[in-house]
């Protein structure tokens, strides 16, 4: 085993890595790899590429391609039940829906009369509502969103209705709210905070909360996170959570314990299981694209 590569901290990591882990690069030349997607329906994955207006794609079947031109700059993307791609868009300040048909809809654009700032990832729970962060990057950064003056005052995590589409703030106490996802039971919600993008100081950490229907409760720190930030992260069907970070990928097991690093030639800023079995993580690293097969799965979200 590469020990460059790989950093081992508990045995459950070399058991999930195996005996002869490979990480592989499937795409470069990107400006800024983040919303890594799993695509079933199409069996690709996609990727957004925010400073180039793009979405990207790679299948085994087709290589590297463009999925979506322009994007809005979107960023974090996911998939719902029935199989339409979900996207935040950083410079379109909304978070919208690919439908079937290829056309988008709009699932959320505003919050108490202002305009969201700028989406940044999201997670759709079994029940169809949708959870996404809104931090302030796509007014802090104008080449990756938009630059205008923020209409919220303050950044915040919302859930969206996903029948009527009604919008309602589940958190606003976050310094900069970012990466999301469900526990494999959807029990507990993560949510990341990249305050430390702006200041030494500032949280770069992950949160959990109980998930009580439309409501979180208990927040508490899940882990901090070193190097540099957690970014976007996914969990696998035994509770782990696989977090994008600044020298890599870090697993951690349920309790917010490290198992261990793979670690990434640049900075990763997003991953997602995928592949017919959910065992291949794909991941995001700032101008490039790369998959590592793994002995465990992505968590599926489980029957209503």
């Amino acid at each position: 085993m590469n020990n460059d590569q790989f950093e081992i901290f508990d045995d459950e990591f070399q058991s999930i890595l195996g005996s002869n882990p490979t990480l592989t690069q499937l795409a470069d030349g990107l400006a800024f790899a983040e919303g890594v997607c799993w695509f079933p329906r199409l069996n690709k994955v996609i990727v957004s590429d925010i400073p180039n207006n793009r979405i990207v794609s790679w299948s085994e079947s087709e290589g590297f391609g463009i999925y979506r031109e322009p994007s809005g700059c979107s960023n974090g993307n996911t998939v719902d039940r029935e199989g339409r791609v979900i996207s935040c868009l950083t410079r379109g300040r909304t978070v919208v829906r690919e439908e079937l048909d290829g056309s988008l809809t709009t699932i959320a654009d505003s919050y108490d009369g202002g305009k969201l700032t700028s989406p940044n990832d999201v997670a759709v729970k079994s029940d169809g509502s949708i959870w996404f962060t809104d931090p302030d990057y796509g007014f802090l950064h104008p080449e990756l969103g938009h630059g205008e003056m923020p209409e919220q005052d303050r950044n915040r995590v919302f859930r969206v209705n996903g029948e009527t589409l009604d919008i309602t703030m589940v958190n606003e106490d976050f310094d900069k709210p970012n990466g999301i996802t469900f526990s494999p039971d959807e029990s507990v919600l993560y949510v990341g905070d990249t305050g430390r993008t702006h200041g030494e100081f500032r949280p770069h950490n992950l949160m959990a909360f109980d998930v009580n229907g439309d409501k979180l409760e208990n927040p508490r720190l899940f882990a901090d996170v070193e190097p540099h930030v957690p970014d976007g992260f996914r969990a696998d069907v035994n509770g782990n959570i696989w977090v994008a970070a600044g020298d890599g990928v870090q697993a951690f097991n349920p309790q917010g314990e490290l198992l261990g690093k793979i670690h990434t030639p640049e900075v990763a800023a997003n991953l997602s299981f995928g592949m017919s079995d959910n065992q291949t993580l794909f991941i995001g690293a700032t101008s490039s694209i790369w998959s590592i097969e793994l002995n465990t799965a992505g968590a599926s979200r489980p029957s209503n």
